[in-house]
């Protein structure tokens, strides 16, 4: 069968798109940008793969006209002000082009949304599911609440919280009660319903076994960890208040941190249906979930991350608009320095970031990334999907993968930390030497303020930086 899938850069795309291919379709890959695509080697020769914006109506027109089947796993929830309206234009520009199609099927992956009161972020899916609803074609809705797995957004927050914090005084949400389900299960759901008869035109709430508050799962989190944590609700913390809360102690976005927040006010529990049975299904526990991710985290076996989304950062950019360093009107550092192992050299640039940090200097990286979070910034919290991979579009701490190539030898970061312009980092192998260059292109009188104002410590961490990865070891 030949299969549309949508998002499959995304957290969910990236692992469904095997299981897909495993199952013998032919899978048509929808991506913003193709730069940021990087499908296993295994897959390419099985798969193809189109450039559209579901924003923008005359790229649809490159969706083929004879598919069997689509996934819409398309959510934007952080990543501008009005995403409501603009998730609902991009449902309807999809269903519009579909129905120019030969799609008997859609598969969407919604958000539980059984309270009469909703969220706007629960309200837009259900706008979503509405529109999606009226195409000529059939459509399941999958609604999950909170997906435990490695990289998932909602496990990345638990972490935090629990790892950071032995004592916490949380909002009263936390008492709030969900029904999490672990992203294995996820995929299963997703990949069996598809073309399953039965299911069409109709909606299932998709959970594992157990009902748990937030409160709960932080502390079952913390059992798994074999950490002692103290919990104490209070009714005094505000919405706002609460967002902050979320967004300084974890790696999310402050957006991200809001929708969250206002979500996580509202109980998400499965009505009960009988998908489990059509499917022969019998999702795992929670517990197992997070037995699951860390055993992925632990065999560096982390397939997609939340982070490597540009709802992590706030921007909403294609990689190539800026994959060309500009040298005009741009402050330079650019250091250069022989090394006595190319293989050695790279692999420590391969590195950087994360948990290996930058090599010199740390405690002044960690401080820029805790003003950067004060500015409303992604700070340094954000890491890296993998230690020892990196691939374009990936997210390295408060930077951004634009360009990786370790045969070549070059590795090039664009910054997504609060600057007055805009800022790469680049390393390059060239014969014996590491040529090290970080370019700022500043924005106005302030711009050019600020590059003078960290200029000496340029001079102390790029030094120091280029020193460390040449040195032998």
């Amino acid at each position: 069968m030949k299969i549309l899938l949508t998002d499959a850069t995304g957290y969910i795309g990236k692992r469904l798109l095997p299981v897909l291919v495993e199952h013998g379709h032919e899978v048509i890959c929808c991506v913003r940008d193709k730069s940021r695509f990087n499908p296993p080697s295994s897959l390419k020769s099985k798969i193809d793969v189109i450039q559209i914006d579901l924003l923008n109506k005359d790229s649809l027109s490159k969706i083929p006209k004879n598919i069997n089947a689509a996934y819409y796993l398309v959510h934007s929830m952080s990543a501008s002000s009005n995403y409501k309206s603009l998730e609902q234009q991009s449902a309807i520009n999809f269903k519009n082009a579909l129905n120019k199609t030969t799609v008997e099927h859609v598969v969407y992956l919604s958000g539980i949304t059984n309270e009469t009161e909703l969220s706007e972020h629960l309200t837009s899916r259900k706008i979503v599911e509405h529109e999606l609803g009226t195409g000529n074609y059939n459509l399941t809705t999958l609604r999950a609440g909170i997906i435990i797995g490695s990289g998932s957004a909602s496990f990345e927050i638990i972490r935090d919280l629990v790892e950071k914090l032995p004592v916490m005084v949380t909002p009263k949400w936390l008492n709030t009660k969900c029904q999490p389900i672990g992203i294995s299960d996820v995929i299963k759901y997703l990949s069996k319903v598809l073309l399953n008869k039965p299911t069409y035109n109709k909606n299932y709430d998709i959970g594992g076994p157990d009902i748990l508050t937030y409160k709960a799962m932080l502390l079952e989190f913390a059992k798994v960890r074999n950490l002692k944590r103290k919990i104490y609700t209070v009714p005094i913390m505000t919405p706002r208040l609460s967002s902050y809360w979320l967004y300084f102690v974890t790696s999310t976005s402050y957006k991200l941190a809001v929708a969250l927040v206002n979500s996580m006010k509202i109980e998400v529990i499965c009505r009960p249906n009988n998908l489990n049975n059509i499917l022969n299904i019998t999702p795992i526990n929670y517990n197992k979930a997070l037995t699951n991710a860390f055993a992925k985290i632990e065999n560096n076996q982390i397939v997609s991350s939340w982070k490597d989304a540009y709802a992590s950062s706030g921007i909403d950019s294609h990689i190539s608009d800026f994959i060309q360093v500009p040298t005009f009107g741009c402050f330079i550092d650019q250091r250069k320095l022989k090394f006595k192992s190319r293989t050695d050299c790279i692999d420590k640039i391969w590195k950087i970031g994360g948990q290996t940090g930058w090599y010199y200097g740390n405690i002044l990286w960690k401080i820029r990334g805790f003003m950067d979070k004060l500015f409303g910034g992604v700070g340094l919290r954000r890491g890296r999907t993998n230690p020892n991979t990196l691939h374009v579009g990936d997210a390295l701490d408060f930077w951004r993968v634009l360009y990786a190539n370790k045969e070549e030898g070059r590795l090039l970061l664009f910054a997504e930390m609060k600057l007055p312009g805009e800022a790469w980092l680049e390393f390059k192998v060239v014969s014996e030497t590491l040529i090290q260059t970080a370019t700022f292109r500043p924005l106005g009188l302030m711009g050019r303020l600020y590059w003078y104002a960290v200029l000496p410590f340029h001079g102390f961490i790029f030094n120091g930086m280029i020193k460390k990865i040449t040195k032998a070891k």
